[in-house]
């Protein structure tokens, strides 16, 4: 690797604005903001939205849709437009 042409990759802590979970990672990104973590040491930490913790693909809250009955709709409702040539 070249000397000075990298960002910095440092310890940072990922804290959901949502669910109050924080994670310690590492990262190129840096914040003014820090935080003291479990381990006595402080880190940068950078506020997000949304993460594994709050997201709900991977809490298991995602709504599943019912996509067999929205094609029955669809056929349903335009059953007379079109046909066959």
């Amino acid at each position: 690797m070249k000397a000075e042409i990298h960002p910095e990759y440092t310890a940072v802590v990922f804290r959901d604005l949502s669910s109050g979970e924080a994670f310690l990672t590492r990262s190129t990104k840096s914040s003014d903001k820090t935080i003291e973590w479990e381990d006595g040491n402080t880190y940068p930490v950078i506020d997000v939205e949304i993460s594994s913790a709050s997201h709900p693909f991977y809490t298991g809250k995602q709504r599943i849709l019912d996509s067999a009955g929205r094609v029955e709709k669809f056929n349903q409702r335009f059953q007379g437009f079109g046909g066959s040539k």
